[in-house]
């Protein structure tokens, strides 16, 4: 191979690597990779049924505290 074909070669390696470097600075300066509960979310349920079924039964939850806490405050003592 020629010099020049390396050099072309090398160039273009080089200022495709700082695109990617620079698309990967911005990332993480906008916060594209600070979500740490979805990671933790995936690795918690194996598949989106599991998981479901989990954002079910936390909603569940949540309706019997608000029932709960409205019982709570229109309870009158005899």
């Amino acid at each position: 191979m020629s010099s020049g074909i390396v050099g072309m070669m090398l160039g273009a390696s080089l200022f495709l690597g700082g695109i990617a470097l620079v698309a990967f600075l911005w990332g993480l300066k906008s916060g594209q990779f600070d979500d740490e509960e979805k990671f933790l979310n995936a690795v918690q349920f194996d598949n989106d049924e599991d998981y479901r079924s989990a954002v079910e039964a936390e909603k569940k939850k949540q309706k019997l505290r608000a029932k709960k806490q409205a019982k709570e405050k229109n309870y009158k003592p005899e």
